[in-house]
């Protein structure tokens, strides 16, 4: 079966259309341009916001005119993330889909249905006429995956909903009504050098891990790559001599490869092969197809070995993974941090730390305790990119609606759900402080990595829901 056969099929013709065009965050100009042309052609009234942002209203069916305005809400950027053998180029090239047995992926891509399916639904609605609805209005905003710019940016005057549905969800049997807040530390160590010595050099390498997104993923305790190279080069610190380190590419993804390049004053094999049985052992469950190795290269400098020595220490004594699980909610995450990328940035390695909580003074506690740590090593540190948390409403009225709704429609109860992961709903709160807020989608899998999946009946179990949903709210 072809993808735009598939049901409901405007949902999978939109979200075949938007696989199309390049919408990296950072990169949105022609998405949130798609979507000006798209209510325009069509007469409805948009607007286009300097930070890309795309505002588009609908008239309500007839009957429905004074029933409460609804806005319809999601982010039209991805995060783009490819396996190693992949030629795929995510300025031009479109996301290819692949359909097997009731699952959406694309290849060795990531495949944006975070949060291309919400764009795709918001879309599918306003292009139909056959159903009943109050005023509806779309908010689709830009750069969501680093740092909820868009969100930001957002002009509440500009929007009169007193509910929003924020399709950002990944689980299909609940609504999540609260979300932790977070914000980004950036370390810096200044780069320091010395001539290379005639010491032999290697390059560390971890690949294989399965990542996945911090926020979601973070309490099944994959290997982080950054820290599993830190590791080993810190139980051989005194024998060796960094070169260059790097590891992970966006903030909000836990790193899948990391490596190193350093010279070593004595033969390490013996204990690098100690090493690596030793950490397969410790992820043969967790995340077995952590592969490591070590080969040797030849560097033409080092970093000074000070410099070496606190760049290691700090990246092995840097907490990353759960810090506390909530006394309220049963298996929820409370605080942690993802220690993400390490890159190189105008004569600095840059260290990023992506640090969530739902309780913000344990955020900040979290945030001190790696800047003490990065002040005792010499290192800048600087926060930034802060949003906040989404606080569950118990007496809203729009969650009452939708739970009648889902067990209307499914037989059953809805799951409330709350996450460990940031959605918009924090920062729009902010914006329309008098607006209920749920959200909820489709069942997707691994999203901010290669492996990422969407199963398609629950894409049309959760379209199915939104139409029923709109129906109800007079």
């Amino acid at each position: 079966m072809e993808i735009l056969d598939l049901q409901p099929k405007k949902v999978f013709k939109y979200f075949s259309e938007i696989s199309k065009i390049p919408r990296c965050s950072g990169n949105e100009k022609e998405i949130s341009d798609y979507l000006v042309n798209f209510g325009k052609e069509r007469g409805f009234d948009v607007y286009q916001d300097e930070a890309l942002n795309v505002y588009m209203k609908k008239k309500a069916s007839p009957g429905y005119e004074n029933a409460p305005t609804v806005i319809l809400q999601g982010h039209m950027d991805m995060v783009c993330v490819k396996s190693e053998d992949s030629n795929h180029n995510f300025c031009k090239d479109p996301i290819k889909l692949i359909y097997e047995d009731g699952i959406i992926h694309a290849d060795k891509t990531t495949l944006g249905a975070d949060n291309g399916i919400a764009v795709a639904m918001a879309l599918a609605y306003f292009d139909s006429d056959e159903y009943k609805h109050p005023n509806l209005e779309m908010l689709i905003t830009s750069s969501e995956e680093t740092g909820m710019d868009g969100a930001i940016a957002v002009d509440g005057k500009l929007l009169e909903g007193k509910y929003l549905l924020n399709i950002d969800s990944e689980e299909d049997y609940g609504f999540t009504v609260s979300c932790a807040g977070g914000v980004n530390q950036i370390v810096r160590f200044k780069e320091e050098f010395d001539e290379n010595n005639s010491n032999e050099a290697y390059t560390i390498t971890v690949d294989g891990l399965l990542g996945g997104h911090s926020g979601m993923e973070i309490i099944k305790e994959r290997a982080n790559a950054i820290k599993v190279v830190a590791r080993f080069l810190n139980s051989i610190k005194d024998k060796i001599v960094l070169a260059e380190i790097s590891g992970g590419t966006k903030h909000n993804a836990i790193p899948n490869k990391a490596f190193a390049t350093f010279t070593a004053s004595e033969d390490i094999s013996s204990e690098f092969e100690k090493f690596r049985k030793e950490i397969t052992n410790e992820y043969k469950t967790k995340d077995k197809g952590l592969r490591i190795s070590l080969n040797r290269t030849e560097i033409k400098k080092t970093y000074t070995k000070d410099l070496s020595d606190r760049l290691v220490s700090f990246l092995a004594l840097a907490p990353h993974g759960i810090k506390a699980m909530s006394a309220d909610i049963k298996g929820l995450v409370e605080t942690s941090d993802n220690l993400s990328v390490v890159e190189k940035d105008n004569g600095n390695i840059k260290i990023t730390f992506s640090i969530r909580s739902s309780i913000e003074s344990a955020r900040r506690e979290l945030e001190k305790e790696i800047e003490t740590l990065a002040k005792i090593l010499k290192a800048d540190i600087e926060s930034r990119d802060g949003y906040p948390a989404w606080e569950f409403e118990e007496d809203s009225k729009l969650l009452s609606i939708s739970k009648k709704v889902y067990k209307d429609v499914f037989n059953k109860e809805p799951e409330i759900l709350a996450i460990h992961a940031g959605l918009e709903c924090g920062l729009l709160k902010k914006h329309l402080p008098n607006t209920e807020m749920i959200s909820f989608g489709p069942n997707l899998h691994d999203v901010h990595s290669e492996k990422e999946r969407m199963e398609v009946e629950s894409v049309n179990k959760m379209f199915n829901f939104l139409v029923e949903l709109l129906e109800n709210i007079k």
